[in-house]
């Protein structure tokens, strides 16, 4: 499951626990004082420096969250984080910390909200998913492009640190497949992927011609108890477990030999900090590869099989969906982001499974009992 959505579900951890071992960080802001929308060419634009104190956490707004962002509010402070989307949040979300409506298709009123907040750091997750987008094209360009051109010029005009995620789907049939390196042909078949490829490059470009702090990491395929599955290719490997505790059968809508990169959603989260935390001089490229494991729907099953020996698997293959995933990465190479900024995981497939069982079946538990 992409993490764009998975991330607005995450485990519901406690929000209100002391920042532990961390260290406070120099947040300066870029000479940057406009947007390279509203500057014409040739123009004269008059350039103001603002300085963030070292002992300032980040000031932090997430687009397209609907849950909480446990992992960096503990870090940065419950307040210093501030989550957006369209829809109305939960009571838990809306009472866990703060929350605004945010719509990215809004300049102004994204602008209004990074200048009243005095954002520092700009997390945007807002996108459509790769078979959600292949259903209405239309609506995954304007999200998907339309919305990342908001977000590009209005860090760029504010000097924020911006963080894009990627995904295996930026790669198609023609990339390298196993291992994928970093730098290699793209060219996606999905109008998500393609999105993908113009956001790593826009926030390249704007990177050396704007001097934005632009970062990126490609994630695999995520894999949160936390969150229901719906509209991404590697769903599957979300749903055998809710459907492993509850029923015991599972319909698979991949072939049983379909490997994907996948990870686990504490490994994906602590990457995003690590990265956006790393000093500018060690990253060597804006976008990076990040992987775990990489596994396929048979060896899933079999793992879980050895908890719930019970589990029965069939397969009935989504045509779309195994063309979508036929055409990403078996198996991500990131011999770069291990070491630049020094990423490791801590998740491999057994200790994946064992913690994916056991929350969901203390959920499942708790639910019987009510």
């Amino acid at each position: 499951m992409p993490v764009l959505r998975v991330l607005s579900t995450v485990a519901k951890q406690a929000l209100q626990a002391p920042v532990c071992g961390y260290q406070p960080l120099a947040v300066t802001a870029r000479c940057i004082s406009f947007s390279p929308r509203q500057v014409p060419p040739g123009s004269d634009a008059s350039f103001h420096s603002v300085s963030f104190s070292e002992t300032d956490h980040p000031k932090v707004l997430i687009t397209g969250m609907m849950s909480d962002f446990p992992n960096h509010r503990k870090r940065f402070g419950k307040n210093n984080v501030i989550l957006s989307d369209i829809r109305k949040p939960s009571s838990h979300v809306f009472h866990s910390g703060p929350f605004i409506y945010s719509d990215i298709l809004d300049y102004k009123n994204l602008r209004e909200i990074v200048v009243n907040n005095r954002i520092t750091w700009l997390v945007h997750y807002s996108a459509l998913l790769s078979a959600v987008g292949e259903a209405n094209v239309s609506l995954a360009r304007a999200v998907n492009i339309t919305g990342l051109h908001n977000i590009l010029d209005i860090a760029a005009e504010h000097g924020l640190r911006l963080f894009v995620p990627s995904t295996i789907g930026a790669f198609g049939p023609t990339s390298p497949r196993n291992p994928t390196p970093d730098l290699c042909v793209q060219r996606p078949r999905t109008i998500y992927g393609v999105s993908k490829v113009h956001a790593e490059l826009m926030g390249e470009y704007y990177h050396q011609r704007y001097g934005l702090d632009f970062r990126c990491l490609r994630y695999p395929g995520i894999i949160s108890a936390d969150s229901q599955p719906g509209g991404g290719t590697t769903d599957y490997a979300v749903q055998i477990f809710h459907d492993a505790v509850k029923s015991g059968k599972f319909e698979c809508n991949l072939r049983q030999d379909t490997r994907l990169p996948m990870m686990y959603i504490d490994d994906c989260l602590r990457a995003t900090i690590e990265v956006m935390e790393a000093p500018a001089e060690a990253l060597t490229m804006r976008t990076y590869n990040i992987n775990a494991m990489s596994f396929t729907p048979e060896e899933l099953a079999q793992e879980i099989q050895k908890q719930l020996p019970d589990l029965q698997v069939t397969y009935e293959v989504d045509v779309m969906r195994q063309g979508i995933a036929d055409s990403w990465p078996m198996n991500f190479d990131d011999t770069n982001a291990r070491h630049d900024w020094g990423w490791k995981h801590d998740y491999d497939l057994p200790e994946l499974v064992q913690t994916m069982l056991n929350f969901i079946g203390s959920e499942s538990q708790i639910a019987q009992a009510t």
